[in-house]
């Protein structure tokens, strides 16, 4: 059997953007697959008695620092979203249907780099459609498939399975059933696909 690197993130997530710039990399070097599983963070947080690391002031100023210094070490571009908390519940769709089309891992990096790289207003349709395009999706198609209810319906059952798994947090990362959770946990990701 194929290894997997399931990968359970919210766009909103700036340490999942900086996680997910580096999955593809992990998952080529121990021949593995990514499963790209958006969640609705904020669901998660409730049914985890957690909150987002924002909420807290000290946090907040700490990730502040920390978010930068993570994107110099791997060599990607970092910004703080304007927008930011960010409904991310359109993309997040929009990264499901490119999942559909076996796109999942495009749609997904676009979004993103759009969210986190270039501070874009990621609930506009004009985004929505850069991003599909980026992601080598049809812009048309997908944003009248990101109103489908099987769309709707696949965001809340990855979110559902998040909270069943454990998942308090994102990113969240499993390789089996073993949970990591964190940008600053991938080397224990590979550590376990190497096993």
């Amino acid at each position: 059997m194929a290894k997997a690197i399931e990968f359970f993130y919210d766009l909103s997530s700036p340490y999942s953007y900086l996680a997910a710039t580096q999955l593809e990399a992990i998952a080529a070097r121990h021949g593995a697959t990514v499963a790209w599983k958006p969640m609705v963070l904020f669901a998660v947080f409730k049914a985890s008695g957690n909150n987002m690391p924002a909420a807290v002031a000290a946090k907040a100023a700490f990730m502040m620092k920390d978010l930068p210094r993570w994107s110099q070490q791997y060599g990607v571009p970092f910004q703080m979203n304007s927008r930011f908390p960010i409904n991310a519940i359109k993309p997040m769709r929009l990264c499901l249907y490119g999942d559909e089309q076996g796109k999942a891992g495009p749609v997904t990096l676009a979004a993103f780099r759009a969210t986190w790289a270039e501070d874009r207003d990621v609930t506009s349709d004009e985004t929505l459609r850069a991003i599909a395009k980026a992601g080598g999706i049809d812009p048309e198609q997908a944003l009248a498939a990101i109103e489908r209810p099987e769309i709707k319906e696949r965001l809340k059952s990855n979110t559902d399975e998040a909270i069943t798994r454990g998942v308090f947090g994102a990113p969240a990362l499993f390789v089996g059933e073993e949970l990591f959770w964190g940008n600053d946990r991938l080397h224990h990701v590979e550590a376990a696909l190497a096993r």
